[in-house]
Order: structure tokens, then sequence, then C-alpha cells
């Protein structure tokens, strides 16, 4: 059997997913109705699940093999952009659709940003620690990252709040063209002029080459683009059709409500975190920063000028504004990751300290 079959055999999860993708498109209504119980919710939500997960499988396989074509950071950019481009296009989607909800873009960005820069990244640095114990990352592409995370999240999610209603339209217009010229900025930057900034620099007992050759592709980069877009399709949308099934089981078990937003971005954003992993293991930590972070400066850059300008196309108001227990924790996280990459190096410690936080924030999701 020649590479190029052996490759298209390993696309079964893109053909469960949209088999699935179909079956919930024709009959989900009927399968939803009928939920009565345990039993059938723990069903649904399994499949649905567990093809999820599959499909983010799928896509870490063409984004690593993407990430050995094109070396970094183009390949964990890809994903990137394409995870968080997908999830602006489903908060849109929502906001077109669905009833009034002015708090909603607001409250994803920032689950969102403690799920990547806490949760997936402490998660990383933990992995990739177990294994290496001491791993080391450019300094100067935290500095890029942190500084632009700082200016995006306050006068993105912080400011908004301290703006009169009066003051509220000329300030979104201002708000609109920074995200966008920020994010612009940041992108030539990584790309172009300092594209060394966001590379690895070569360590003693790195696995990177055996990592490159595990995903050496007989295929294309067009073929990976095409295929990691295809895949990511029907991920977001089962996502979305996993809320509903878990709205039904919070409401027999009594948990909040906020919960399945979480664990509908958190699937969602299961091909990062997935390859932030992979990389942390084969001692590529440089990648997993890429990815998290670069995932955490996209979400706002992106999302705030796009609901921004549909919300005045289509009349609808949005909130930006955090509430204080959400700006604390913001605050904590941004100055963790001061410290904890200001020389370049992580540990257990650190990575622990990220999780903590992330579960801190799921804490709050229950108060």
């Amino acid at each position: 059997m020649s590479p190029r079959v052996q490759a298209l055999f390993k696309e079964w999860p893109l053909l469960l997913s949209y088999g699935s993708l179909i079956v919930v498109l024709l009959f989900g209504s009927t399968l939803f109705d009928a939920m009565g119980g345990g039993v059938s919710f723990g069903i649904l939500f399994g499949w649905l699940f567990l093809v999820i997960l599959f499909a983010a499988f799928g896509v870490v396989h063409h984004a690593e093999c993407l990430a050995h074509k094109l070396g970094e950071p183009y390949g964990t950019l890809i994903l990137t952009l394409s995870v968080i481009g997908l999830e602006v296009l489903m908060i849109v989607t929502v906001m077109l659709t669905k009833s009034e909800n002015p708090e909603m873009a607001r409250d994803t960005m920032f689950g969102v940003l403690m799920i990547v820069v806490n949760g997936l990244f402490g998660g990383a640095i933990i992995f990739g620690a177990l294994r290496h114990r001491i791993q080391e990352v450019n300094f100067r592409s935290t500095e890029t990252y942190i500084g632009g995370i700082i200016v995006l999240v306050g006068i993105g999610l912080v400011l908004p709040g301290f703006v009169k209603e009066e003051h509220l339209l000329p300030f979104e217009a201002f708000l609109i063209g920074t995200c966008v010229a920020i994010y612009g900025l940041f992108l030539w930057i990584q790309t172009k002029e300092h594209r060394g900034f966001f590379v690895s620099t070569p360590i003693d007992g790195a696995d990177d080459d055996h990592d490159d050759h595990a995903h050496d592709s007989p295929f294309g980069v067009g073929y990976h683009v095409v295929f990691m877009i295809l895949t990511l399709i029907p991920l977001v949308i089962l996502a979305k059709q996993l809320s509903v099934v878990l709205d039904f089981g919070l409401e027999i078990f009594g948990l909040p409500d906020a919960l399945a937003g979480l664990v509908v971005a958190v699937l969602i954003l299961a091909p990062e975190g997935l390859a932030a992993f992979h990389a942390a293991r084969n001692n590529n930590l440089q990648r997993a920063l890429n990815i998290c972070l670069g995932s955490a400066l996209a979400t706002i850059g992106l999302t705030i000028p796009a609901v921004l300008i549909i919300g005045f196309i289509i009349g609808q108001d949005v909130t930006l504004g955090l509430a204080p227990v959400e700006i604390v924790l913001v605050t904590l996280s941004v100055m963790l990751l001061t410290i904890n990459l200001g020389k370049g190096e992580t540990n257990i410690m650190k990575g622990a300290l990220h999780l903590m936080l992330f579960v801190t924030y799921c804490v709050f999701v229950f108060i």
C-alpha cells in the first residue's frame, strides 16, 4: 500500500465527524426531545464528546504536519487562526440567530483566556516538566506576547466598563481600529520582522528531530490546510450541539448554566491543547507557548472588532467590561505569566500555579 493511501486511511476521524454531523442535523431535534433521563443524556453526551475528541486528534495531526513543513511559527499560527476564526464565526452566528445576549462575546473571550493561558499552558508546562524537568522558551517572544495581552485585555475588556454610555460609540470605533492594528502588527512581527523570537533555542536533549520525522507526510501544505479546516468545521458545530445536551444535563443535576459554556469552550480548544501538550512532551515548549499565548492574543484581537461591527450592523448591544472578580483573575494571570516566563525557563511549579488559577476560575463558575 502506497504512503498516500495509508495517509488517506488516517482521515477516518473526518468521516466519523461528518457522519455524526449529518445525523445531528437530520435527527437532532428528535434525539434531543427524546432525552428523558440520565441514561439517554449519558449516551448522547458520550457519543458527541468522543466524536469531537477524535476530530480534535485529526486536527492536531494536520497541524503537526504543517508545523513540520512550514516551520515555526507558521504551522502553529495556522492552527491558532483556524480555531479562533471558527470561534469568532460561531459567536457572530449566535448573535445573528439567537435572542440578544450583550455579555456573550465578553464571557466567551474571558473563558478562552482562562483556558489557554492557565488551563492549557499550565497543563503543557506540567506535561513537559514531568519528562524534561526544566524547559526553555525564547524570552523575547514572551515579552511580545505578554505586552500584547496586557494592552488588548486592558483596553478591550477592562476599560469599557468605565466608559460612559454617551461616549461608548466613539470608544468602540477606537477599539476596533486599535485591536486590528495591534494584532496586525503582532502578525507582522511574528512572521516577518522578528520571526526568530518565536522559534525555540536548541537545547540538549530536545526531541524535535524525532518529532519532525514522525509527522513527515507525502502530501503538500495545501492538503493539510484544507483537511484541517474541514475537520474543524464539524468539531465546532458538534460542540454547539453538545451544549444543547449539556443544558438538559445541567437541569437534571442542578448544575450552573455557565458550566455548559466552559465544557464547550474546552472542547473547541481541544485541538490547540493537544498540540501544545504534544509539543511540550517533545521538549518544544516554545511551540506550546506560540499556540496558547497566540490564541489569547487572537481571541481578543479578532473577536472584539468582529462582534462590535456585527453588533452595530444589526443594532445589538455588546457589553465588553469585565466584572470585578474577572478583572482580578485576568490580572493575576498576566502577573503570573510575567513572573514565570521572565527568565525563559519553566518547571513543574510554574505550571501548577497556572493550573491552580484555572481551577480557581472554574470554582467561580459555581459561585
